[in-house]
C-alpha cells in the first residue's frame, strides 16, 4: 500500500518510485522522518502508519483525511514480523518461533495485540473516510484493488494507469526497486543476510510454519479476543 498510493496520487507518474525512497514518499507518522519530508509533500498527501486508531493524532479526527485499512491473515502476519525481527536490529530477538508466538498473542510486541488493532480500526467512527482491503485481496487481484483505491481516493484513473501502477507494485518489481526493497537502510539496522526484507509474499505460508498443536492454540486465543465483534474475519484460522 506504500508503493501504491503515492502512484495512485500523483496518477500513475513512475519518476517517485525510481527516485525517492519509500520511506520519503510516504513517511510513517510515528518516525521522526516524518517531520523532515512532510511539508515537502504534494497535497494530497500519502502517509503510512501502524497505529492503533485510539493513538492516531487529534489532527486526523478534525481533518477530513481518508484511511486505507490493511488487514491480513494474522497468522501470515506473524510468521512475517517473525523473520523480520531477526533482520532488524531495532527489534528484539524473537526466540524460537513457539516463543513468539506467544509474544504475539499476548501483546507484548510493537503496537500490541492484533485483535486490539484491528477491533480499533473496524470501530471507528470515520464512515466514508475509511476503507477497508485485505492482503490477499492485493495479492489475488492488484488491478482490480487498483481501482477501488482510485475510486476512494477520487481519482477514478484510466485502465492503462490501472495496468501501469499494478504492474510496478508487484511483490517481484518492488523486490528488485532499491527505492523499495530497503536495501538502502544500513546493514547495522537492516540485515538482509538475515533475512531479506522482501521474503516470499506469498499468502498462506504460515502452512509451513505452524504444527497442529500451534494452530489449534493461535485460533483459539484470537476466536475468544473477537467475541462479540461487530465484523468477522475472511479467513479460516485453520
Amino acid at each position: 500500500m506504500q508503493e501504491i498510493l503515492p502512484l495512485v496520487l500523483n496518477e500513475g507518474d513512475l519518476t517517485p518510485i525510481r527516485t525517492i525512497p519509500n520511506w520519503d514518499r510516504a513517511p510513517w507518522l510515528e518516525e521522526t522522518r516524518l517531520a523532515v519530508v512532510v511539508d515537502q509533500l504534494k497535497s494530497p498527501r500519502a502517509l503510512v502508519t501502524h497505529l492503533p486508531y485510539g493513538l492516531m493524532p487529534p489532527s486526523f479526527h478534525t481533518s477530513k483525511a481518508k484511511a486505507i485499512y490493511v488487514m491480513r491473515n494474522p497468522m501470515d502476519i506473524l510468521v512475517s514480523s517473525y523473520y523480520f525481527h531477526q533482520m532488524a536490529a531495532f527489534l528484539e530477538d524473537p526466540g524460537t518461533f513457539d516463543e513468539f508466538m506467544d509474544k504475539f498473542l499476548e501483546g507484548r510486541v510493537m503496537f500490541g495485540k492484533w485483535t486490539d488493532h484491528v477491533k480499533s480500526w473496524r470501530g471507528s467512527d470515520l464512515g466514508d473516510r475509511i476503507m477497508f482491503i485485505t492482503y490477499e485481496e492485493l495479492v489475488e487481484d492488484l488491478p482490480a484493488s487498483v481501482r477501488r483505491i482510485s475510486a476512494f481516493t477520487g481519482k477514478n484513473l484510466d485502465e492503462d494507469t490501472v495496468q501501469t501502477i499494478a504492474k510496478n507494485c508487484t511483490f517481484s518489481s518492488m523486490k528488485s526497486n532499491q527505492m523499495s526493497n530497503f536495501s538502502l537502510v544500513p546493514k547495522t539496522y537492516m540485515d538482509h543476510d538475515k533475512s531479506p526484507f522482501f521474503r516470499k509474499g506469498v499468502v498462506g505460508d504460515w502452512k509451513n510454519h505452524f504444527s497442529s498443536e500451534q494452530v489449534s492454540r493461535f485460533a483459539a486465543v484470537i476466536r475468544k479476543e473477537l467475541e462479540g465483534a461487530s465484523f468477522s474475519l475472511p479467513w479460516s484460522l485453520e
